[in-house]
């Protein structure tokens, strides 16, 4: 494998090498692949107005931090122009137990998408790259309510007796599209690792929520979406010429 990856990545800088003498300067070039991290801050104003009702002392506030992963090529048919993917995933989560019932809500996002960028070809040894990324996601609310006393046979025998259970939970989504502007800044510690910082906006398009088994559930505040501005870092193994 090792020497497969050297034979690309001598192919590449070669091939790159003979664009660039014919253009007569170096435009960006790499490939790269690595995990990354994001502090998404979306709306939770009008879950936190719920959560004294549902027994919840505590409120949402502050980010998300959600893990994935992403990676890129550069395309040589365009100068400095990369394409790529990323997906990524994360929970907060609020609880409290009185009188021996416990209360949770989870709020998770989740999402993946076709990346396009464009790096500044005017600055050199890191890239600054602004672009987009197209895809999906998901946002799940999470109810839950138990008495943590749980066996086989109860959870079956609740379906008949559901007005003396204290154990209840629902599970609420939103699927929906993204279009997420974007600005990174990469650092290559060397020409294979490098690290990432960066920021965007996820916009998420589509109100319409379903509950339990695809179920339509109508009437969720329209803050209550996808929306979400986002601090990005990585850390990237690849190819860079920068």
């Amino acid at each position: 494998m090792q020497k497969i990856l050297l034979a690309l990545f001598l192919f590449t800088s070669v091939s790159f090498a003979q664009i660039s003498s014919q253009v007569g300067w170096m435009s960006k070039f790499g490939l790269a692949g690595g995990v990354t991290t994001s502090w998404m801050f979306p709306n939770y104003d009008e879950i936190n107005k719920q959560l004294p009702t549902f027994g919840i002392n505590e409120e949402f506030s502050g980010g998300i931090l959600t893990l994935g992963g992403s990676g890129y090529v550069y395309l040589m048919l365009i100068d400095d122009l990369r394409i790529g993917g990323m997906g990524f995933g994360g929970t907060r989560s609020a609880s409290s137990t009185n009188n021996g019932v416990n209360k949770e809500v989870r709020y998770t996002l989740s999402g993946g998408a076709f990346t396009i960028e464009y790096t500044l070809p005017f600055v050199k040894r890191v890239a600054i790259s602004v672009g987009t990324s197209i895809g999906g996601g998901k946002l799940t609310i999470e109810q839950f309510q138990n008495d943590e006393n749980f066996s086989w046979q109860n959870t079956w025998d609740e379906f008949n007796n559901l007005s003396g259970t204290q154990n209840i939970s629902r599970k609420m989504e939103n699927n929906y599209f993204t279009i997420t502007p974007t600005i990174n800044i990469d650092v290559p510690l060397n020409r294979f690792f490098a690290i990432r910082v960066g920021s965007g906006y996820q916009f998420a398009i589509n109100e319409n929520w379903t509950i339990e088994n695809e179920k339509t559930l109508t009437n969720v505040p329209s803050s209550i979406n996808g929306n979400a501005f986002f601090i990005q870092t990585g850390i990237y193994l690849g190819f860079f010429a920068y």
